[in-house]
């Protein structure tokens, strides 16, 4: 790709029709801010300069950038209103000695690509163009800034919409706002744009006159994709674009080797990656950094976030943040898997299951109905139904040690910190709360008592006391 000498990101809007105490620019959408795709975007060319001009909401925003892409360089907008003056802000941010191309684009365009900033940039510079711009062609342009072409159809001049003739306004060719501009033309036409308009801004869109005033070559890059181009001024504006970025998003992977059987109810963020012959089933919600290995399955009506899931591995009706699936490990239906949880290769971990903070062994499994807390589980281990590590005392968290070929029965409770020898076996309700030596028998032994009439005396008339003083009698 064309590299250009600097990119300069306007993110200094207000935004007030999304009507948030959120930044405009910093609006989520299918796993990066606005600001960030922008980013993103404007680093894969490898610019030597990238430059984020900010104004609302400063300090959020220039943290947020910051955190996106620590090498961009942060300027401020002064009071003057308009993408002149913001442009001028990131100009002064460049060194004075800098030639070659600056590209201006927004963080509020987030389908736009590095491969068609790239196309501008080449086409820029191959015909030693003074400005270009990057345009599409909209059926309904309201709202847009029109491109008024010459008689020889070479770019004369961009005209605001409120500041347009009604015949101007008939111009389906629109700007988008995004330009690549020689460094030099730039710094000499920039200081010459006034605020003598409707809005009374300083209009970038002023600088394409003046370049060719001076002799410069104004020209545009049309394309045909309109989405690259699209800005969001709301949520409902930011819906739309969202729902065409994860309809491309799923293409790519469907088309190298992903299996999406309902893209409709299939979310997958740009930062996922997903290996061939992986399968993707109804409801399926993948965020973050996940990566999902080959010939594994993921849902239906499952929520991944910053996981690993390995070769061959099935993940069904469960929710995970942080956590790590081993090659053809058995997941769900309905469990909860928190940060730190690790499963070995050929592990369960089954029904109503929630789990933190733990290891377990190849081979073992946690079948139903328990919790598994701050805990490292050897391998081909079985933990019976409803067996929970007491992790916590009221202050602090301890560790539950369990070893390889472990066979605990149900309803076993492991007062941390304790630890579970090789081959040991628990009996159905034991309470450990002592270590247990290898190949041992653990067992809470209290003689069941039975209490006598207990209901007749102390339920008496209800429909439990009756169904008993009937079989008595009986």
């Amino acid at each position: 790709m064309v590299a250009p000498t600097a990119v300069i990101v306007l993110a200094a809007g207000a935004g007030t029709r999304m009507k948030s105490n959120t930044p405009k620019v910093m609006h989520q959408m299918v796993g990066r801010s606005m600001v960030g795709h922008a980013l993103f975007a404007a680093k894969a060319l490898n610019p030597e300069h990238l430059v984020a001009v900010v104004r609302h909401q400063r300090d959020k925003v220039a943290a947020h950038i910051t955190a996106c892409e620590p090498s961009a360089i942060i300027v401020d907008q002064d009071e003057i209103p308009g993408t002149g003056s913001a442009v001028k802000a990131g100009l002064h941010a460049l060194p004075n000695e800098l030639t070659g191309t600056i590209v201006v684009s927004y963080g509020d365009v987030p389908l736009l690509t590095s491969e068609l900033i790239a196309e501008l940039v080449a086409e820029h510079e191959a015909h030693g163009n003074a400005v270009t711009v990057l345009t599409t062609k909209l059926e309904d342009p309201t709202g847009y800034g029109r491109i008024i072409r010459s008689a020889d159809g070479a770019v004369e001049r961009i005209v605001e919409q409120k500041d347009a003739t009604e015949e101007e306004r008939a111009v389906q060719e629109i700007n988008s706002g995004i330009y690549a501009f020689d460094a030099a033309m730039l710094r000499t036409t920039l200081p010459k744009v006034t605020t003598d308009n409707a809005q009374g801004e300083m209009y970038l869109t002023d600088v394409l006159g003046l370049s060719r005033q001076a002799g410069g070559r104004v020209a545009a890059l049309v394309t045909d994709d309109r989405w690259q181009v699209e800005g969001a001024n709301d949520r409902v504006q930011l819906a739309t674009l969202g729902q065409e970025l994860q309809r491309r998003v799923l293409e790519g992977h469907m088309r190298n080797g992903t299996t999406v059987v309902d893209p409709d109810s299939t979310y997958v963020d740009v930062t996922v990656t997903l290996e061939q012959d992986t399968t993707l089933l109804p409801g399926t919600h993948l965020h973050g950094t996940t990566h999902i290995a080959e010939d594994a399955v993921i849902g239906p009506d499952t929520t991944l976030i910053d996981c690993r899931v390995e070769a061959g591995a099935t993940v069904t009706r469960a929710h995970a943040t942080e956590v790590v699936v081993g090659p053809n490990a058995k997941v769900g239906p309905f469990t909860y898997m928190r940060p730190g949880t690790q499963l070995g290769e050929d592990t369960k971990v089954g029904a109503f299951y929630e789990t933190k903070n733990i290891t377990l062994g190849k081979g073992s499994k946690l079948s139903h109905l328990g919790y598994a807390g701050d805990a490292e589980i050897g391998e081909y281990t079985n933990i019976g139904c409803g067996n929970i590590t007491a992790n916590y005392d009221g202050q602090n968290k301890h560790r539950t040690i369990i070893g390889d070929y472990v066979r605990t029965s149900s309803n076993t409770v492991f007062v941390a910190p304790v630890e579970v020898g090789d081959g040991a076996y628990t009996g159905a309700g034991a309470v450990v709360r002592k270590n247990v030596p290898a190949g041992a028998l653990a067992i809470s032994v209290a003689p069941q008592r039975n209490s006598e009439d207990w209901t007749l005396t102390k339920r008496p008339g209800t429909p439990s006391a009756e169904a008993a003083q009937a079989a008595k009698e009986a």
